[in-house]
């Protein structure tokens, strides 16, 4: 499975994307996430660590999950994870 970072998230796991194993689901992608680069606690997560943080957005396959399953949304190899923050501009 591909996850593919932008815009200050790629700072943080100083990459662009990486290739993983697919997780359960999206949450599982997001504790190991975390997990692998600990800035991204405060960042992707609630502090329940249960749901999406509200300054994260989470694509899979170019769907944001709110319209698929959330962060139950499953995952498998051929799927292409896409995880951005919040940006706001004018």
């Amino acid at each position: 499975m591909t996850v593919k970072f932008f815009a200050t998230y790629r700072e943080i796991t100083k990459c662009a994307q990486m290739n993983i194993a697919p997780p359960k689901d999206v949450l599982a992608l997001l504790i190991e996430l975390c997990e692998k680069f600990p800035a991204f606690y405060e960042k992707l997560l609630t502090q329940d660590r249960q749901a999406l943080g509200p300054d994260a957005i989470v694509l899979v396959n170019g769907r944001h999950i709110v319209h698929l399953n959330g962060v139950a949304t499953t995952l498998s190899e051929q799927n292409v994870v896409a995880v951005f923050p919040l940006v706001a501009g004018g």
